[in-house]
């Protein structure tokens, strides 16, 4: 079942962002892999959203990655698909796979990790490695011992996320256990793109990182 991987490049830095506009000055400072996670759209409103996202991707050769709403991105074949522990379990995983997108996937635990790897994804995100900024704790966090360990056992790319900033990111790529470091928070100066931290967090992460 295995699905496409994500090409010979690290993931790096992996904005996730909750509008589509935020993603052309991510991408003019060199991002490479970006997410939509929309969470107060429906209808044509959120389906006009990710096709403008996948439009403006495609124009900067972006490896873009829709958050759960894996039947639009399949009708408008987006390059990627991320999908939560239970969302997995409901999603058409073979319509996925049919399409030839990618798919990447949550995990928090060894338990969750197991289920991910059933899948074959094309990555498997980690986390929180720090207490998350931008949403309630559900799960403890990881640390940074456990996520290199954990990456230690999985053949396929890991992407680290959870509360990581600039202020942390260093201690994150230095263990060179993440293809990419998701985040949220950390390249928003408000509710803004802020290419001076995105620029500076590329930069920690081509110095340090895989």
């Amino acid at each position: 079942m295995r699905f496409p991987d994500c090409g010979d490049r690290p993931i790096g830095i992996y904005p996730v962002v909750d509008r589509t506009e935020k993603l052309r000055p991510l991408y003019e400072c060199g991002i490479t892999t970006a997410q939509l996670r929309i969470k107060d759209m429906q209808g044509m409103e959120l389906e006009n959203e990710i096709v403008e996202a996948i439009k403006v991707s495609r124009e900067f050769d972006v490896r873009f990655f829709v958050n759960d709403y894996w039947e639009l991105a399949v009708k408008h074949q987006a390059y990627g698909i991320h999908l939560g522990q239970e969302d997995i379990q409901e999603a058409d995983v073979q319509a996925i796979l049919d399409a030839g997108i990618r798919l990447g996937i949550s995990t928090h635990t060894p338990k969750e990790i197991d289920i991910a790897l059933g899948f074959e994804p094309s990555y498997l995100a980690i986390g929180p490695v720090f207490e998350p900024i931008s949403k309630e704790l559900t799960y403890d966090p990881v640390g940074i011992d456990l996520l290199k360990r954990w990456a230690e056992h999985v053949e396929y790319p890991v992407v680290a996320i959870g509360g990581i900033t600039i202020d942390n990111i260093k201690e994150v790529a230095q263990t060179k256990a993440a293809s990419g470091i998701a985040m949220i928070s950390g390249v928003l100066e408000g509710n803004n793109v802020s290419k001076e931290k995105t620029g500076a967090l590329i930069g920690v992460f081509e110095a340090y990182g895989i």
